[in-house]
């Protein structure tokens, strides 16, 4: 990459309302132009020039279904380095928040969340830290899934489909908790599964997640996660 692409693709992500369409879309869905109108409090002729710029810049990529008009992240590398740099420029002292539900809202997220198409917050690294005891994932020489990992997955009927150039298992630094959790093939499957058999629900209107009874006493099973640890 040369300066200038370096310099051009800081540039669009040095805006406050671009920066705010992109966090937003680590849910991992489909957004309209009029969804992250309101979601960044801006007029819809702003957010249409905004998803302009970012989807000309490979930032976002746009798809058309009649008259509707959806943006997405351009692909998993984006959002891991949205994520990475979110958790980067957190910082170091929070205000506290204003009111009992903005307080509720943001313990939910530190407990479990997506982080694109994995799991992050307290139950990501959970589940990280887990497997890494178990043997079923290296972190000493970068993340990588071990022959046992490989078996596991496949013990739990969870397929790991490759997908282009993405790696089948990589770190991703958690913003809350400073430490990395599971992404790549390996964390995009987990957390599918992990939705799709009702170990996980989503909550709220972000991206925050709770395990359900069921999902702990799974997790347990084939983890040893204690249950307290997920609440």
């Amino acid at each position: 990459m040369a300066a200038k692409d370096l310099a051009a693709l800081a540039a669009l992500l040095a805006d406050e309302t671009r920066a705010a369409f992109v966090l937003a879309l680590l849910d991992g869905r489909a957004w309209t132009a009029g969804e992250l109108a309101r979601h960044a409090r801006v007029a819809a002729s702003t957010a249409s020039e905004h998803l302009g710029k970012l989807v000309a810049g490979g930032v976002l990529a746009e798809d058309r279904q009649g008259r509707h008009r959806y943006v997405r992240l351009a692909d998993a590398g984006i959002a891991h380095l949205v994520e990475d740099l979110a958790a980067r420029s957190e910082p170091a002292r929070k205000d506290p928040p204003h009111s009992l539900r903005a307080a509720s809202a943001g313990h939910a997220m530190a407990r479990g969340r997506t982080c694109y198409d994995h799991l992050a917050g307290r139950l990501g690294i959970a589940i990280t830290e887990a497997m890494t005891v178990r043997g079923l994932l290296r972190q000493d020489t970068g993340f990588a899934l071990t022959d046992a990992g490989v078996a596991w997955f496949g013990e739990q009927d969870i397929a790991l489909v490759p997908t282009g150039r993405r790696p089948v298992a990589r770190g991703c630094l958690d913003r809350t908790e400073r430490r990395p959790h599971l992404a790549g093939v390996a964390g995009a499957a987990l957390c599918r599964h992990a939705l799709d058999a009702g170990w996980c629900v989503r909550i709220g209107s972000e991206r925050a997640v709770k395990v359900t009874s069921e999902g702990e006493r799974a997790l347990q099973r084939v983890l040893g996660i204690e249950p307290a640890i997920l609440r």
